[in-house]
């Protein structure tokens, strides 16, 4: 045993009593222990003999329910407690009670607008914010302005025209992916091996338009855009 902890062993037994003195309330040796190791340096073993030892002299009473023992102060040597002075204690217990309901109610009021108020920008970080959202808008108000003064606009009817050949030329692409997957079939038909193989040996495909090819495996597909076709 250290020279601290052997003091504070030595100490124990009027440490307790003015500890259950002053709590007036019953407490195993584990719960003194837990209470006042860390203030007193007390170990446990050193809290049960000092608790023991005051039973002994009378000056704490002792209470064993099953195998644990339960320590309080001499009821005795306090003075004697009226209806009236209870009474008074309850309704401080209670105005007490409100008080702590009211402060814990403030506390929780204040955390959640610190809590808005730490995640909110501050001052410099909105006047940067503000900087950087003006210079985006004058960008795009500067490319407006070329947009607008630009002159190899493309008319309604030239985009209309587009659409029309674009809707043409699907509308071939598909007629021509049908040829092909009814000649394919056909072939396969009579032929001895997978579809898979023949694709393979194969090696072909079915020309189309400028930019639109058939492949036999029919994983091609319309251009980009070809959803808005379909729709229509």
């Amino acid at each position: 045993m250290s020279k601290g902890r052997a003091e504070a062993a030595t100490g124990a037994p009027g440490i307790l009593l003015k500890y259950l003195r002053e709590q007036n309330r019953p407490y195993s040796a584990q719960d003194v222990f837990g209470n006042l190791q860390r203030e007193h340096g007390l170990g446990k073993a050193a809290v049960v003999k000092a608790l023991e030892q005051l039973a002994q002299q009378g000056k704490i009473k002792e209470k064993t329910y099953g195998k644990q023992k339960i320590y309080f102060a001499d009821q005795d040597q306090f003075d004697m407690v009226s209806d009236a002075d209870l009474q008074s204690l309850d309704a401080k217990i209670v105005a007490l009670t409100a008080t702590v309901q009211s402060l814990q109610q403030s506390c929780r009021h204040m955390e959640a607008e610190l809590k808005e108020l730490t995640s909110a920008l501050t001052t410099p970080e909105m006047q940067k914010e503000i900087q950087e959202l003006q210079k985006e808008c004058a960008g795009y108000t500067e490319r407006l302005k070329n947009v607008k003064a630009a002159t190899n606009h493309v008319t309604p009817e030239e985009k209309e025209q587009v659409y029309r050949e674009r809707q043409k030329y699907c509308k071939e692409w598909r007629k021509r992916k049908r040829m092909a997957s009814e000649l394919c079939d056909a072939i396969l038909e009579g032929y001895p091996k997978s579809k898979k193989q023949f694709f393979v040996s194969g090696s072909c495909s079915f020309a189309c338009s400028p930019g639109l090819c058939v492949q036999v495996s029919f994983t091609s597909h319309c251009p980009t855009g070809g959803s808005r076709d379909r729709d229509r």
